[in-house]
């Protein structure tokens, strides 16, 4: 499958923020069965973290069917056979139908039990189902997933090389370095004992002048 699809990774941002809402509309549903009154602040504080999560879930949403379309439009660039396709619309549909469900429960009048709301909600899977063999998948999903998968562990390998050749290159430079400090070792041992070299001639220089001078004291030069 083409790593550029922008399906993969929002149906799995939708998958997770859809998990979150279902659980917490389950909790929004058993405080209210056990709430005494509509106005009790656990229950509305419950209502208010689910509608929180409902808008983030339907911003990912609308990314969903921006990716949904451009697959329709456009199924061979991203590697999809055209059941791929039909199942992410229908997946699409699903999640939006559960959605519109929960909303309706949560503007709801009246005290209705949880237990009769958890009835009217459609139980629907975060992927794609065989409509033909209970909750086993079909070969299109399978592939689907295998392909997913493959796709991480390919962008895994990258990563991967993407550290050892930086591993490589700071070695190169550590060795880089190493070596133009050999080089300034060497050249400051050279230019110490060319310092050195210099400083005995010059004290030789300077004996021999003082015993010239010694040697020639008292005699005049008459020209």
């Amino acid at each position: 499958m083409n790593g550029d699809d922008p399906f993969i990774q929002v149906q799995q941002d939708v998958t997770a923020l859809l998990s979150t809402a279902r659980q917490l509309f389950s909790s929004y549903l058993r405080i209210r069965s056990l709430a005494p009154s509509r106005t009790s602040p656990e229950l509305l504080s419950a209502h208010a973290e689910l509608e929180d999560a409902l808008a983030d879930l339907e911003i990912d949403l609308e990314d969903l069917r921006l990716a949904v379309s451009e697959g329709e439009r456009d199924p061979y660039r991203f590697g999809l056979e055209i059941e791929a396709v039909s199942k992410r619309r229908k997946w699409l549909k699903e999640v939006e139908a559960e959605i519109g469900d929960i909303k309706e429960e949560l503007s709801r009048e009246g005290n209705t039990t949880g237990s009769s709301a958890r009835a009217r909600l459609p139980q629907i899977t975060t992927s794609y189902e065989d409509d033909d063999a209970g909750n086993g998948r079909d070969d299109s999903y399978a592939q689907f997933e295998q392909m997913h998968q493959q796709q991480l562990m390919r962008d895994q390998d990258e990563q991967l090389e993407s550290v050892y050749r930086t591993v490589g290159n700071l070695r190169m430079q550590a060795s880089d370095m190493g070596r133009e400090l050999e080089e300034q070792a060497v050249i400051i041992d050279e230019t110490d004992a060319l310092a050195q070299r210099v400083e005995g001639k010059l004290k030789k220089g300077i004996k021999n002048l003082s015993e010239f001078a010694r040697a020639n004291e008292g005699i005049l030069v008459v020209v």
